[in-house]
């Protein structure tokens, strides 16, 4: 008789996730600023960034399904990610105005709360907002945590106990 098996065997542990939501969003910069094919930037990063951390050199696990569906999901479903996105704004406000770090960000969770409803809402807000800590001191944190609760509140609005809109984006 072998032993029991653990708890949430066949579930992806959350660092390993968190990990991914980071490589995305990183890869997704990358995308943005170099131009260079989604494919070539995936494989980069599954072949040389993938497996220690990069600023602890600690040995990391990465959901590489996960980083890879973010990654190619945002790209698909651009356009209509960022009309999304937009009209979150405040009057006045486009796309191109957000530092583009930003943009990937709520780009990559925009897709998470459209696309992967495997993933509860309040979860990907706090990995993005937690995400928006690592690399922004300012108010940063405090505008996509507004912005998702708000695009949240469209997209997943049943999770809320709403009744979503008619006209919302789906995949």
């Amino acid at each position: 008789m072998s032993p029991a098996s653990p708890a949430g065997v066949g579930s992806v542990p959350h660092d390993d996730r968190s990990a991914a939501r980071l490589a995305a969003l990183q890869a997704l910069y990358q995308l943005e600023i170099t131009g260079i094919a989604p494919d070539d930037v995936i494989e980069e990063f599954i072949a040389h960034r993938f497996g220690r951390d990069p600023e602890t050199g600690v040995a990391r696990a990465y959901d590489r399904a996960f980083f890879a569906d973010v990654v190619h999901g945002v790209l698909k479903h651009q356009v209509e990610i960022d009309c999304s996105i937009a009209r979150m704004l405040a009057s006045g406000w486009t796309l191109t105005r957000i530092d583009s770090i930003l943009r990937a960000l709520l780009r990559a969770a925009a897709y998470e709360l459209v696309a992967r409803r495997d993933v509860p809402a309040k979860v990907v807000i706090d990995e993005y907002v937690e995400l928006t800590r690592d690399f922004f001191d300012g108010d940063e944190p405090g505008f996509v945590n507004a912005m998702l609760d708000k695009l949240a509140h469209l997209k997943r609005a049943a999770e809320f106990g709403e009744t979503p809109p008619d006209d919302e984006l789906q995949f």
